[in-house]
C-alpha cells in the first residue's frame, strides 16, 4: 500500500522540472533517492549503535592479542 508524501518546493524550480518532464520520471527519480537515503541513515545509524557498543567494552590489556595468537598456534 502506498502512501501520499507532499513537499512545497520554489515555482521556479516546478518550472524547471516541468521543462525536463518528457526526460525524466520525477516520481521514479524522487522515490530512488529517498529509498537511498534511508538506506544510507540506517547503515550510519547502525554504525553509531556499534561503535557506541564498542565503546562500552573493557579495554584489552596491552599484548593480550599476541598471547591469544601464541597460545593458539602452540595448542594446533
Amino acid at each position: 500500500m502506498s502512501v501520499v508524501f507532499s513537499i512545497r518546493i520554489p515555482r521556479k524550480l516546478k518550472e524547471e522540472m516541468e521543462e525536463l518532464k518528457d526526460l525524466i520520471d520525477w516520481r521514479s527519480e524522487i522515490i530512488a533517492f529517498i529509498e537511498e537515503r534511508v538506506r544510507m541513515y540506517k547503515r550510519m545509524k547502525a554504525l553509531q549503535e556499534i561503535t557506541r557498543m564498542l565503546e562500552e567494552l573493557p579495554e584489552t590489556p596491552r599484548g593480550m592479542a599476541g598471547r591469544i595468537v601464541r597460545e593458539d598456534r602452540d595448542c594446533h
